[in-house]
């Protein structure tokens, strides 16, 4: 079983970017493994961790097909779909409420 080095925050060394990262310079990790972990110590919970990937293993994030952009779409309309009144609110319905804002308070008025 090998461990991975644990880095503290601001202190990983060069080549080493997190997915958010990644993403910023066009790139994916692509099925690599996690090189390193990043530790930002916080006061009530445990550390808040952020895993590390290789920059020169990480490869191009795939295009935009239409057929994605299609699905992305379908997927977006029905988190604006109220499960109440079937409408399209026009924002992403909280799923701690499951209906739109007028379903969810019918006696407030905005």
């Amino acid at each position: 079983m090998s461990t991975i080095p644990v880095y503290r925050w601001r202190l990983a060394p060069d080549g080493l970017a997190t997915r958010r990262q990644l993403r910023a310079m066009g790139l994916r990790p692509g099925g690599q493994d996690v090189a390193a972990e990043l530790q930002r110590p916080r006061r009530r919970r445990g550390p808040l961790v952020a895993f590390l990937y290789r920059i020169d293993r990480a490869k191009p994030v795939r295009p935009m097909t239409p057929a994605r952009a299609a699905a992305l779409a379908v997927a977006m309309r029905a988190r604006r779909t109220c499960a109440g009144c079937r409408r399209d609110v026009g924002y992403c319905i909280p799923t701690s409420l499951g209906v739109c804002a007028t379903c969810a308070f019918p006696d407030h008025t905005l």
